[in-house]
């Protein structure tokens, strides 16, 4: 089975922070989350997911269980042999790991025919699954040119989608900065994205937003995000800096952002994506109450 890098190097980040966060557990109802982290679940326009590596000390089930409590949707970034789990609890996976890694990915014409086979394999499960989205990644430059890494992963991508349009799974790349957390990664621009999506030309095809990568890369967020919303199918949170809440603490207007997502008529999910600093369902709860727009 071909195993995500992403949920890998995720899981590393958390096991740095998990020391921290079982240190700074705020007891429910106390302390700076105060009424809002204890709202009733949640009722508004935006369908809401959680990223499964940012709970690495919870079991799936228990984190599930948390997340249908709350009225997320979704427990998202699985790995095969996790996919039927959120079912179990009247959940979907929004996002399911897909062939590639962070650093090897579309951008090199070498990985494609392995890229291509695995895609094949996984493509038909994932909708089995009744799982929408299938994540890729471009990978690193390694001195490639922008230009090129583009005509690559157009390439590669163009030979995967067919299928995804005949199943119905959509197939997003993900935005990640190159600046803090994912050095030399190639995907780290909206424009470089979008070039990506332009080139593929499928309907099953579209970009992954990560609001806290881009705020670091780019900012701008809710321009771009109005501006390119047609090509976006699935977005991440995540506190900026640190990647901790989406609270007071930090530098994004996450109900902003979530109000422009939603008036542009998005109807995919939007995964948070943050590591908690302190308990974990309760920020989890805060996070959904702030995006419930």
């Amino acid at each position: 089975m071909s195993h995500s890098q992403a949920g890998v190097n995720r899981r590393q980040l958390l096991k740095a922070s998990a020391a921290a966060a079982a240190a700074a557990v705020i007891p429910s109802g106390r302390g700076a989350l105060g009424a809002s982290a204890q709202a009733s679940a949640v009722k508004g326009r935006l369908k809401q997911s959680v990223c499964r590596w940012c709970y690495g000390k919870m079991s799936l089930e228990d984190l599930c269980r948390g997340a249908k409590e709350i009225g997320l949707k979704s427990v998202e970034l699985l790995s095969e042999n996790e996919w039927s789990v959120p079912a179990q609890f009247g959940l979907t996976c929004a996002v399911a790991n897909g062939p590639t890694t962070i650093p090897r990915g579309f951008n090199r014409v070498e990985h494609h025919d392995e890229f291509v086979k695995e895609s094949e394999r996984l493509l038909p499960l994932v909708k089995q699954a009744g799982i929408p989205n299938m994540i890729v990644f471009s990978g690193n430059r390694d001195g490639q040119d922008d230009r090129e890494g583009v005509r690559n992963c157009v390439a590669g991508l163009k030979r995967i989608t067919p299928l995804a349009e005949q199943l119905g799974v959509t197939i997003v790349m993900e935005l990640l900065n190159s600046k803090v957390d994912h050095k030399d990664y190639q995907c780290d621009r909206t424009a470089w994205g979008v070039a990506v999506v332009q080139g593929v030309g499928s309907p099953r095809f579209k970009l992954l937003y990560d609001i806290y990568h881009m705020q670091i890369m780019e900012g701008d967020v809710i321009r771009t995000i109005r501006d390119h919303l047609a090509h976006i199918g699935h977005f991440h949170t995540g506190g900026v800096p640190g990647r901790a809440e989406i609270d007071e603490s930090q530098e994004l207007n996450y109900r902003a952002i979530c109000l422009a997502i939603a008036e542009g008529g998005f109807e995919g999910y939007v995964g948070q994506e943050f590591i908690p600093k302190r308990d974990p369902l309760t920020s989890l709860r805060q996070a959904a109450g702030v995006c419930d727009v």
